[in-house]
């Protein structure tokens, strides 16, 4: 039985004396068969432990790479810089480059970049366009891994997802707003950020699906290509309302809820019912105040901790066992916000 462990060091871990450890180890004969599976096993735990020992303190640069409206990839932040303590046994240093927007360029540069100096791995939120796809096998060529975030490129080469599964979100808003609105007919507002995001279109094309099969009687209106940010986003629903179309109901899979809700506000006096993503400090507000009806939430938190656990296995760090599962959709209405969330949004 290969090993690089003293006799007296497997015997002291398997709870058996020396000479018999030395049979067993030596194929010699009058050997039990559960004494010698606890020498392997004892074999085993001694090189687990040898790995944390190894590994205690290592450090990993992690480049994240996030394009998204400010209050979401502040939330990113937030959520990966508190996960970091529990990284243990190794040492994860984060290098952030947020932006509002960046155009694919943009975004392959900054990857190309992060090939040169080097990384131990990257969390990528950007567009599923084929530019993008291809740096991400050029990192992953260069031997740093890509996990992607809360928006996936899976044609790309990286080594994981980490979010929200999009396809049920859209299937939940799709069931709540036909429970709201019941069988009359009515006009549903959509609005996504930009359609190359492949979470929000993985989440349209749920919702769409699932309100043909179900409620056929609700027509939808697209207003998207905002990018979540609050001008834009206004600019495209008062456009999209000018002929004064009214509107019963909202799903925003993108963000600028705030500025949704003042175009309509400025078109029709009636109010909506009103579904959205994400709690970020705008949407712990209108959810305060009545303007939105439910969020759907996940956390970020439990999402970061799976993309640093898909990094620290992809180096040997943690058994694939351990990897943290991507959150679950909750809907979160006014009366059930998380603490955790309401105390960081006080008024």
């Amino acid at each position: 039985m290969a090993h690089r462990f003293l006799i007296k060091e497997i015997a002291l871990q398997a709870g058996l004396g020396v000479a018999t450890v030395d049979r067993v180890l030596n194929g010699r004969a009058n050997v039990r068969e559960h004494t010698r599976k606890r020498v392997e096993q004892a074999i085993k735990e001694l090189e687990k432990q040898e790995l944390n020992l190894a590994n205690t303190g290592r450090k990993l640069i992690v480049d994240v790479v996030v394009e998204a409206p400010t209050r979401f990839s502040d939330e990113i932040e937030d959520a990966l810089q508190a996960e970091l303590a529990f990284m243990h046994p190794a040492v994860v240093r984060p290098r952030f480059l947020l932006r509002e927007t960046m155009t694919t360029p943009e975004v392959v540069e900054a990857l190309r970049a992060i090939a040169r100096r080097g990384s131990h791995g990257v969390f990528l939120k950007a567009r599923d366009v084929p530019e993008i796809a291809e740096m991400v096998g050029e990192l992953q060529r260069h031997g740093i891994p890509v996990v992607t975030v809360f928006t996936d490129i899976p044609l790309s080469g990286r080594i994981a997802y980490a979010g929200l599964d999009n396809r049920v979100a859209g299937a939940t808003a799709a069931y709540l707003l036909g429970l709201l609105l019941g069988p009359r007919p009515a006009n549903v507002l959509i609005t996504m950020s930009d359609e190359q995001f492949r979470g929000e279109e993985e989440r349209e094309i749920s919702f769409r699906r699932a309100l043909r099969k179900r409620h056929p009687q609700l027509k939808l209106i697209d207003a998207s290509g905002g990018h979540g940010l609050d001008l834009p986003t206004e600019e495209r629903v008062r456009n999209v309302l000018s002929d004064g179309t009214p509107i019963a109901a909202v799903y925003s899979m993108g963000g600028g809820n705030a500025s949704i809700l003042r175009a309509l506000e400025a078109q029709q006096e009636s109010s909506v019912c009103f579904i959205g993503h994400d709690l970020d400090r705008d949407n712990v507000q209108l959810l305060r105040a009545g303007k939105i009806q439910a969020i759907l939430y996940h956390d970020l938190r439990q999402d970061m901790r799976s993309a640093c656990h898909h990094v620290l296995h992809y180096h040997k760090l943690l058994p694939a066992s351990s990897i943290a599962a991507c959150s679950s959709v909750v809907v979160v209405t006014p009366e059930n916000i998380p603490d955790h969330i309401a105390s960081r949004f006080r008024d």
